[in-house]
């Protein structure tokens, strides 16, 4: 098993919540991406805990460089952006969207929705059907448009690069690079049933089997990306045995975010919408 040094970028994976907590909190993976094409490795060092917004807020500030994968939506749809009339320019509508009220959102949503037939309710971002993501104006069943109204101003506060939206930070100090992730996109190449519960009682074995045969996949470099997975045994039992998945989910994000670190301009399309953004590792060509 080949081993990580001090010199490799640092890669890391949210799994975020918009109501961190002992019981689900916001889960970092961290590891080092070694190799290069053809051979790359992510090496997993540890999974964080975080059960705070305040210790997220804390992480952000740390003065490590990194490339992140974060599961949770950077934009909303341009089209019900123009609707509404909302600020176009990806940083002052991340600045008025995380400043309204949920409720006055949630009446948006419900309005847009309530005017459109069955079965074409909700409006989507262009990236949102290829990764097979839940639109990102959702805010119930995920609650996604939640996770963004708690996530993307801190993070835009924090001083981050953001890619996918033109934005480069102009603080000093070292880079900290920010991608959107969707670990769900990775995890249906490899197993399309149900591998996670919140609900302790549906945490049942065959979900426990469909993790373990993710994690083989993303071990053995088979599951759609250009960089494998190297992790201890122990790390391996905590994956497998978590019944949430938050663990599994935050080392696919990481992962995601080392592919897209391989890639010419992080695999971005050259049409690319900087108010929608993209998710990383979703090819271009399935747009």
């Amino acid at each position: 098993m080949a081993s990580s040094s001090a010199r490799d970028p640092v890669v890391i994976g949210v799994d975020f919540t918009s109501a961190p907590r002992p019981r689900k909190p916001i889960t970092v993976a961290v590891g080092r991406l070694t190799g290069g094409a053809g051979d790359a490795v992510y090496w997993l060092d540890t999974i964080r805990e975080l059960q705070s917004l305040t210790a997220f807020d804390e992480m952000l500030h740390e003065p490590d460089a990194w490339i992140g994968g974060f599961d949770l939506p950077f934009g909303q749809p341009r089209t019900l952006i123009e609707h509404e009339g909302w600020p176009t320019e990806w940083r002052r509508f991340v600045r008025f969207y995380c400043a309204e009220s949920r409720e006055m959102l949630r009446d948006v949503f419900r309005r847009w929705c309530d005017a459109r037939p069955a079965g074409d309710k909700f409006a989507w971002r262009k990236a949102d059907q290829p990764a097979g993501s839940s639109p990102a104006m959702r805010w119930t069943n995920p609650p996604v448009a939640w996770m963004m109204h708690a996530g993307i101003g801190r993070m835009l506060d924090a001083g981050l690069t953001f890619p996918a939206h033109r934005v480069v930070s102009r603080r000093l100090g070292t880079p900290r690079i920010a991608l959107e992730a969707y670990p769900g996109f990775t995890a249906r190449q490899v197993c399309r049933r149900s591998y996670k519960s919140d609900t302790p009682a549906k945490q049942t074995s065959e979900r426990r089997a469909n993790r373990r045969t993710i994690l083989r996949a993303l071990v053995s470099g088979t599951a759609g990306l250009d960089v494998r997975l190297e992790i201890t045994p122990v790390w391996k039992r905590r994956l497998v045995t978590d019944g949430a998945g938050d663990l599994l989910d935050a080392a696919i994000c990481g992962l995601q975010a080392a592919h897209a670190a391989l890639l010419p301009r992080y695999g971005l399309p050259c049409d690319l919408d900087p108010l929608e953004g993209w998710i990383a590792s979703v090819p271009v060509e399935r747009a």
